[in-house]
């Protein structure tokens, strides 16, 4: 393939910028200054209730990934009536997809991005990209790309992939490109 030297203006080359590193646009920092995702941690009190709770919630994704979803959200509810915990919720929220109750789904995410704080970065990470993935679906942009920069920000890859895909500038790009090789030809 023969290499193409192409000049660019300054405005080409900014479109180009932005489409490779959307997050600049938005405000997010660079991923030099971000967490890497597999860093984040959930801290929580070590009481009997919390470690209960935790075990159902385990008992009940290893039900979820067998299909055995009605008797996962049973024990997901077990769990939350021992202890209301952001995990719990983000976790039943993916089962409520999976049966494709979107609007449970939504209100779980939102609960348990309320609960999720400073000490729960995995759950608030993986709550604003699973919330963003839904508000995607329901083609709410807007709202997918505030849940994609916040997870982005936590350290999520697949949310920075996400705000690519959903950057306004790839579609602009693609079409120059598409042109820029037609005119080779």
């Amino acid at each position: 393939m023969p290499q193409l030297n192409l000049k660019l203006s300054a405005h080409d080359q900014q479109v180009l910028d932005s489409i490779f590193n959307p997050l600049e646009l938005s405000g997010v920092q660079a991923t030099d200054s971000v967490p890497a995702e597999g860093d984040l941690k959930d801290v929580e009190p070590d009481t009997e209730a919390i470690r209960a709770s935790r075990k159902l919630e385990l008992q009940a994704i290893e039900l979820s990934e067998k299909g055995k979803l009605e008797e996962a959200l049973d024990l997901f509810q077990q769990s939350l009536t021992l202890s209301q915990r952001a995990s719990v919720l983000n976790n039943r929220a993916q089962t409520l997809r999976l049966t494709k109750r979107d609007e449970e789904a939504l209100d779980d995410l939102n609960r348990a991005l309320e609960l999720a704080n400073d000490q729960q970065a995995r759950t608030k990470c993986h709550a604003h990209c699973q919330r963003g993935v839904l508000y995607r679906k329901l083609d709410n942009l807007d709202k997918a790309r505030a849940d994609f920069e916040a997870a982005a920000q936590l350290g999520s890859k697949f949310a920075r992939e996400q705000l690519v895909e959903i950057n306004p500038f790839a579609a602009l790009c693609n079409q120059m490109l598409r042109q820029a090789f037609d005119q080779l030809k």
